[in-house]
C-alpha cells in the first residue's frame, strides 16, 4: 500500500496537466470552427487550413522543446540547482524566439507562393497570400508559448497555468475574435487576430511570471518533494550552494 501514498497529489496534477493542454489544444481548433460560419466559408476554412499545416510543421520543433524543457527544469529543480534551470529556461526561450522569427520571415518571403504546395487554385492562394501576415506572428508566439507551458510544466505550475489560458484564451481571446470577424467584419483575418490576441496575453503573463520567479524557493520545494516520495538527502548539499 506504500506506492498509494500521496497518490491524489500526482492525481491533482494530471488532472491540472489535461485540463492545461486541453484548453490550448481546443483553442485552436475554435478558429476553424468560428470561421465556417463565414460569408465565403469555404475559401476562408481552406485558406484557414494551409495556414494551419504550414504553422503545424513548424509547432512541432516547439512540442519538442517543450518536453525537453520541461524534463529539464523539473530535474534541475529536483537535484537543487536553481541556477542551472533559470539558465536553461533563458537559453531555450531565446533559442525558441530566433526560430520563430526566422520561420516568419520565411512565411513572409514567399507569402505568395508557399500555398501552391497545396492547391492550385488562384483565389484559394490568394487568400492565404492575404492572412500569411497573421501566420507569421503565429509562428513567433507559438515559439516561445509552448516552451513556457514547458517551464510551467517542469515547475509544477499546471494549475496556474490553466486559469490563465482559461481567461485568456476564453474569456478574451474568443470573444475577441467573434467580434472582429462578426460585428467588425474583419472576416477570417479578425478572427485569427483577435484568438492570437489571446495567445499574445497568456504568452506576456507566461513570461512575467518566469521572470519573476524565485528559482531558489523552486529548487527547495522540489528537492522536499523528492525526499518526501522516496528521494535521499543528496540533493540537500547541491541545494545549499546555489
Amino acid at each position: 500500500m506504500a506506492a498509494f501514498n500521496d497518490m491524489w497529489a500526482f492525481v491533482k496534477l494530471s488532472l491540472e496537466s489535461a485540463v492545461m493542454l486541453c484548453l490550448e489544444i481546443w483553442y485552436l481548433g475554435m478558429i476553424t470552427v468560428l470561421t465556417g460560419d463565414l460569408q465565403d466559408a469555404q475559401i476562408a476554412v481552406d485558406s484557414l487550413g494551409v495556414c494551419m499545416n504550414i504553422n503545424g510543421w513548424e509547432g512541432m520543433i516547439f512540442i519538442g522543446l517543450n518536453a525537453a524543457i520541461s524534463v529539464r527544469v523539473s530535474n534541475e529543480l529536483g537535484s537543487g540547482r536553481p541556477r542551472a534551470a533559470m539558465h536553461a529556461v533563458i537559453v531555450v526561450i531565446g533559442e525558441s524566439l530566433l526560430i520563430g522569427l526566422l520561420c516568419m520571415a520565411l512565411v513572409l518571403i514567399f507569402r505568395d507562393n508557399f500555398a501552391s504546395i497545396y492547391t492550385s487554385d488562384v483565389e484559394l492562394r490568394q487568400a492565404v497570400s492575404k492572412i500569411a501576415g497573421l501566420l507569421g506572428l503565429t509562428m513567433v508566439l507559438n515559439s516561445v508559448q509552448p516552451v513556457l507551458s514547458g517551464v510551467a510544466i517542469g515547475g509544477g505550475w499546471q494549475g496556474l497555468v490553466a486559469y490563465i489560458n482559461l481567461g485568456c484564451y476564453y474569456i478574451f481571446g474568443l470573444p475577441l475574435g467573434y467580434l472582429l470577424g462578426y460585428k467588425f467584419n474583419y472576416g477570417v483575418g479578425g478572427i485569427w487576430a483577435g484568438m492570437l490576441c489571446g495567445v499574445a496575453l497568456q504568452t506576456l503573463i507566461l513570461l512575467v511570471i518566469v521572470w519573476r520567479t524565485d528559482w531558489n524557493a523552486e529548487a527547495a520545494l522540489a528537492s522536499s518533494r523528492v525526499r518526501k516520495w522516496g528521494g535521499t538527502e543528496a540533493t540537500k548539499p547541491l541545494l545549499e550552494e546555489n
